[in-house]
């Protein structure tokens, strides 16, 4: 989520970090990844342990929070993380064509930076991942799916379009498919607060793809997940009345349903709603979760300092298609309280998703 109240967080010392790739062969946009035999100690054909977590920079997590995110990594041992707001630059020099799919490395900078993350995911545990990359032109936004390397999936592509043949601007997408279902990572646009083309009209093109999306990929079940910028009901808001009345510099939009807090408008909720409902899908944690949890409940929360302390919101999801709800094992956010706990150094709380294994006659039923 966009923090236009919070101040901007400064480097800190970098602990040791190295490198993780992906072997793959790539076509128009997409990669089809090539098989890689190599053994986790289970027999699972798919993913099933999944963790989706905004870091609000990857590069200030791995040199602030680096020793106790990976623990929790090791603890949890998720098949995917899915990463968003990795805010660290495509390659490719100033005035060139930038490339997504590979981190900046053209400056003494940038070689510096480039170098702090492969060293930080050639150790234990996410030397065990292959990582796809989809990156701003700057530092800002960007997404990142990391993969099991026992998990080898069929295709991985970078756009809501159906070719998958371009990145989403500002590295907002990755979807990777397997054998019986998709997964979407992606880091929904803020809707922002006025009526504008990097406002509101943004946003709704965004939601009229998803949807678009959603129905186009019906074929297969839905895994989406990521920081989806919305809170949809007034349960996954802390304060309700507040976020409904917010105002930025006392404007006013001439829509009333487009007033209040980023992500609690009555126009992105309705939107999000009708994705859903539209898609066929379901919310995974308040599938299990159905009353108010006001010390767990919620994946984003304000600066701890000034109007927002203690206002806290539930914008990071794992949603999916309805023919999986009944595996759903457990969703959960990892984070609680009003002074970040759990959140390791970011505004974001990671959220994790269990399913239970597909056997083979749901397989064969699709």
């Amino acid at each position: 989520m966009k923090r236009f109240f919070q101040p901007i967080e400064k480097d800190g010392s970098f602990k040791k970090p190295t490198i993780s790739s992906v072997s793959s062969s790539e076509k128009d946009g997409e990669q089809t990844t090539e098989t890689i035999s190599e053994s986790d100690g289970n027999n699972k054909k798919e993913p099933t342990k999944f963790l989706t977590w905004n870091a609000n920079s990857f590069l200030l997590r791995i040199k602030n929070n680096w020793t106790e995110f990976t623990k929790f990594i090791e603890n949890l041992d998720p098949d995917v993380i899915a990463i968003q707001e990795v805010r660290m630059p495509a390659a490719g020099s100033k005035g060139a064509p930038k490339n997504p799919r590979e981190l900046k490395d053209d400056t003494s900078a940038s070689r510096e930076e480039k170098l702090v993350v492969t060293r930080a995911l050639s150790s234990p545990p996410f030397k065990n991942y292959d990582v796809w990359w989809s990156l701003s032109d700057s530092k800002y936004a960007g997404t990142a799916l990391f993969i099991k390397k026992c998990f080898q999936p069929k295709k991985v592509s970078f756009s809501l379009d159906a070719t998958g043949s371009k990145h989403e601007p500002d590295g907002r997408v990755i979807l990777a498919e397997f054998e019986t279902f998709r997964i979407l990572n992606t880091y929904v646009p803020n809707n922002g607060w006025k009526e504008e083309e990097s406002s509101f009209l943004r946003r709704r093109k965004w939601d009229k793809r998803m949807l678009e999306f959603v129905l186009a990929t019906s074929d297969k079940p839905l895994i989406w997940c990521g920081d989806l910028n919305v809170s949809h009901e007034d349960i996954d808001v802390s304060h309700p009345e507040f976020f409904s009345a917010a105002k930025l510099n006392g404007y006013t939009p001439p829509n009333k349903e487009d007033c209040g807090q980023p992500g609690f408008t009555l126009a992105e909720r309705r939107r999000f709603g009708a994705i859903l409902k539209e898609g066929k899908l379901v919310d995974a944690y308040r599938f299990l979760h159905k009353d108010t949890d006001m010390e767990c409940g919620f994946s984003w929360s304000g600066n701890p300092i000034g109007k927002y302390r203690g206002k806290r919101m539930r914008i990071d999801y794992f949603i999916v298609s309805e023919r999986m709800k009944d595996r759903i094992i457990s969703c959960e956010m990892h984070g609680r309280g009003i002074e970040l706990d759990g959140f390791y150094g970011s505004d974001h709380c990671p959220v994790s998703l269990e399913l239970s294994v597909k056997d083979d006659a749901d397989t064969k039923q699709g």
